[in-house]
């Protein structure tokens, strides 16, 4: 039977990881430097993470265990308090330190890559998956729409915002929300629409 992992290692490394973050950024962390701010040794490190780019990613955005967005009794609500959370994560003293070099060294790597989007990406994209089930089960959505798309929809713009234009984020939950709620809802009321002429239009000529 494998031996439960230390939730006091497991704190120990996203902890240390935060600080060297801060300290000195993305690009002169190493795993050593990590293990020995921990006070560990960096077996450890590598049971939990496969690549150091793994390890960043925990400390300073979010883990693999991704909890389900929250569930607010509707769409738009579910849609700001999930902007909202990513938000707060990109926010994060830690990512802004990171994110950019991070995602330089995904995008040059496609095993990488592939890692990374298995262990981040996917998780991600299962949340907004179930937040989109739960539309369509209280009737907000007759069907849910292309996950990815959304998922896009949520995070890029606040991406857009933090590391393109290099603006806060305040108010953009609300914003950003009601903007892609208001995209989902037409983009499926105009489907409805279409499906209703093409049944109607063989009837009238008949």
């Amino acid at each position: 039977m494998a031996r439960p992992r230390d939730t006091r290692v497991d704190a120990a490394i996203l902890t240390a990881t935060r600080a060297l973050l801060a300290e000195s950024g993305y690009a002169k962390l190493t795993v050593d430097s990590v293990a020995e701010r921990a006070g560990i040794g960096k077996a450890a490190i590598y049971r939990r993470y496969a690549t150091r780019q793994e390890m960043v990613f925990a400390a300073a955005v979010h883990g693999a265990d991704l909890p389900a967005p929250p569930d607010t009794g509707s769409l738009l609500g579910d849609l700001t308090a999930l902007v909202r959370e990513i938000c707060d994560h990109m926010t994060h003293p830690a990512a802004l330190a990171a994110v950019p070099g991070l995602l330089a060294d995904v995008r040059s790597s496609p095993e990488l890559a592939a890692r990374f989007h298995e262990a981040f990406v996917t998780r991600q994209q299962q949340g907004v998956g179930r937040l989109l089930d739960r539309a369509v089960v209280r009737g907000e959505l007759p069907a849910p729409p292309d996950t990815e798309l959304v998922h896009a929809l949520v995070s890029g713009p606040v991406f857009a915002v933090l590391y393109l234009q290099s603006r806060t984020v305040a108010g953009l939950p609300e914003q950003l929300a009601r903007v892609v709620h208001t995209a989902l809802t037409a983009a499926e009321g105009a489907a409805e629409g279409a499906a209703e002429g093409a049944v109607q239009g063989p009837a009238a000529k008949g």
